[in-house]
């Protein structure tokens, strides 16, 4: 028992050095004086990687990161120990007075992503005594020690030397088109590191990132008379949801580039020395932002009926999985449409089923690809069918229709029409206890054995009566019942109207499902997909007339109150922004989850 406890408390402690050794611990001054260097040290017990150091906005970046590690063994009653200790240091001075708060640094350590905890740095300014008496200490140690120059400042980078630039592959494409965006950095200067400060807004389109899983790509490049070496730090395919000129913002960036460091001349004999063998790089921090790019959208041509929002190049397949069932069994619907363009955007085409058939929501499986090249895959949508009477029943052909950019014209892809028989099911209709719509027979019913003429202080002749007033009451009803279904049938705009609210409800729902995943991608779209097409059923917009303008006039037209108008068009921006610069993701995704499901609900 003894020997358990010791063991235990040993794998405790082993827990306990480990946890310890997997936290980054900072070596930062609280107070530091206007105008001084001074050095911040990141150190973590373990061998680390993949470290991303703050940006130290308040201050500026002298050199840094510097890494080094250290590795030490010992030996304690005969069996050896090693520790590995790994550090990064920056070097910064402080520019402005106030107090500077430094957000956290990340590593990965043991397989493991740890971070900092966030400290604060106070910046006071110097008195003119202390001001003074710190010049006189400079001066004293330089008339004896020639190193104690102040470094001059790192050769000056200018905006030919290093820039950022972004192009994109069309500057006129269609609605809907897609086209890739390339974010790279030009540098005749070596960069250790770069980090982006703020996304661009790109209001009016719908963005993917490409760059996710992609390796950096490299190379070198001319620009005029000059020769670069260029890095594509990020690719994206945006898709434009209004015609029109729409701007693009530009990207902001910080890179460290690291230039050579000369010392000032003294006139002395260690001006020999002043040499690039023996100056050192410094990093020094450079902020960077891209060109800001105009995009002229031309509107779509008038679309057909049956055009469901598609642009790109497509194909289409599917059809029945069976030409023969039986009656209150199920069977499936598919169609494929797969190919290159806006396949995350597509609205769910709606192929002509018999009415006999009881039909489901379709549901959606994605098989999307996103490369460097766009967005290329498949969406293939399901619709559960269930015929309820025996017979031979025809889907008919359905026509999917999609806009080619490079043709500027509309295709038609066709699945041909199919022949389905249904057999009876006579087991599945009492069995299963679904009605086979057939009329009740005498064998059916329970037999009267007897009949006997009413009496006064007999209560069967009351019975009797009223059975006979439920079953009338129970038949009006029925009538009441059929006859409103019947209307509620021929409005077709309340049809169309509860359908797609009850089809932004279901949208939503599996929002939720992917806010709580996590998944920021899934969780938009189907964010997107809700409001726009409840939005477009309710007031009867074509799918290729669907934005913010046509939507405002709409809500104008429609005499909607003003503060549901604005509440509508607040809720459309917030969407189409917070998918570029959040500020705080999750609780901004929360917050746009809660507009979308308000504003669904005021419709």
């Amino acid at each position: 028992m003894k020997k358990k406890i010791i063991i235990g408390i040993i794998g405790l402690i082993g827990l306990i050095g480990i946890a310890y050794a997997q936290e980054i611990t900072v070596q930062a001054p609280e107070e530091v004086y206007m105008g001084d260097h001074f050095t911040v040290k990141f150190s973590v017990n373990e061998q680390a990687k993949d470290f991303h150091g703050p940006s130290f906005k308040g201050f500026s970046l002298i050199a840094g990161p510097s890494t080094s590690s250290q590795t030490s063994m010992s030996f304690i009653n005969g069996q050896m120990s090693r520790s590995v200790s790994t550090s990064f240091s920056y070097t910064l001075m402080a520019d402005v007075e106030g107090t500077f708060t430094v957000e956290p640094a990340s590593c990965v350590a043991d397989g493991k992503k740890i971070s900092s905890k966030r400290f604060t740095i106070k910046v006071i300014k110097m008195s003119a005594a202390q001001q003074q008496q710190r010049q006189q200490q400079r001066q004293q140690r330089s008339a004896y020690d020639p190193w104690a120059q102040q470094p001059q400042p790192a050769t000056q980078i200018d905006e030919k030397t290093l820039f950022a630039r972004a192009s994109i592959s069309k500057s006129n494409p269609y609605q809907g088109e897609q086209i890739i965006i390339t974010y790279k950095i030009y540098t005749q200067v070596p960069i250790s590191q770069f980090a982006i400060d703020k996304l661009p807004g790109n209001r009016g389109f719908w963005a993917e990132d490409l760059s996710v899983g992609q390796q950096i790509k490299q190379y070198e490049e001319t620009v005029g008379d000059r020769r670069y070496q260029v890095a594509e730090i990020r690719r994206g395919a945006l898709f434009a949801q209004e015609s029109g000129k729409l701007d693009i913002d530009p990207l902001d960036l910080n890179v460290l580039a690291m230039v050579q460091q000369q010392r000032r001349r003294t006139g002395s004999i260690w001006d020999l020395f002043d040499d690039p063998f023996f100056n050192s790089r410094q990093a020094v921090e450079r902020p960077l932002h891209t060109n800001r790019i105009s995009v002229n959208v031309r509107p779509l041509p008038t679309a057909p009926d049956n055009f469901t929002g598609a642009v790109g190049s497509f194909d289409v397949q599917g059809g029945l999985t069976g030409n023969k069932v039986k009656a209150n069994e199920a069977i499936s619907y598919r169609i494929t449409v797969s190919g290159r363009g806006n396949l995350m955007l597509i609205n769910a085409p709606q192929p002509e089923f018999p009415s006999a058939f009881e039909v489901y929501d379709p549901q959606i499986d994605d098989n999307i690809r996103k490369s460097s090249d766009g967005i290329s895959g498949s969406r293939t949508y399901e619709w559960i069918l269930i015929p309820r009477n025996k017979g031979r029943y025809t889907i008919p052909e359905f026509c999917f229709v999609y806009f080619d950019p490079a043709s500027g014209q509309y295709v038609t892809k066709r699945i041909p029409k199919q022949e389905i028989v249904v057999d009876k099911n006579d087991a599945a209709a009492y069995d299963n206890g679904v009605s086979s719509n057939r009329p009740t027979t005498l064998n059916n019913i329970h037999p009267i054995t007897k009949l006997h003429p009413a009496k006064d202080n007999d209560t069967a002749g009351a019975a009797f009566y009223i059975i006979i007033a439920l079953i009338a009451t129970a038949t009006v009803c029925t009538i009441a019942v059929f006859r409103k279904r019947r209307a509620a049938e021929q409005d077709v705009a309340g049809m169309r109207m509860k359908r797609a609210v009850r089809m932004a409800r279901k949208r939503l729902k599996k929002a939720e499902g992917h806010l709580k995943g996590g998944d920021t991608g899934r969780f938009y779209e189907e964010i997107y997909r809700a409001i726009w097409g409840c939005l477009a059923d309710k007031y009867n917009i074509p799918l290729a007339d669907l934005n913010r303008d046509t939507v405002s006039a709409c809500l104008l037209g429609k005499d909607v109150p003003q503060d549901q108008h604005n509440h509508i068009m607040q809720v459309l921006h917030d969407v189409d922004m917070a998918r570029f610069a959040p500020i705080d993701p999750e609780a901004q995704k929360q917050k746009i989850y809660d507009e979308a499901l308000q504003m669904i609900a005021s419709i």
